[in-house]
């Protein structure tokens, strides 16, 4: 993905609030509350941060009313931007052991 697009995609307002409240996940619902964000504005930008593979649709939960919502957390521990010689933007996802823990976690919690 070009570094322009990323850049671009963090610029936006709430962008970067999103990303910082989505270690652990959040639905769209609950980063609007807890942010501020108008909810088609959390939305607009949960999709822009989920095309560029910077946030996931982490899992569908059952809610208490007995309702699918949907929960998101960010793909990255780290995003750099260095202007040194040419833009160059540098992500490091999240690790692969916490990925698989946290799926195993998921796949023993549904059952």
């Amino acid at each position: 993905m070009a570094s322009v697009d990323i850049l671009r995609t963090l610029g936006n307002k709430y962008s970067a609030e999103i990303l910082d409240a989505t270690d652990e996940p959040q639905s769209a619902q609950d980063l609007s509350d807890e942010l501020d964000i108008p909810i088609a504005t959390c939305y607009r930008r949960i999709d822009e941060l989920t095309e560029h593979d910077l946030l996931e649709l982490h899992d569908n939960i059952l809610s208490d009313d007995r309702r699918r919502i949907k929960v998101y957390r960010r793909n990255v521990e780290e995003i750099r931007v260095d202007f040194e010689e040419t833009l160059e933007v540098s992500i490091e996802e999240r690790s692969e052991v916490t990925n698989k823990l946290d799926q195993a976690w998921r796949t023993l919690s549904e059952g």
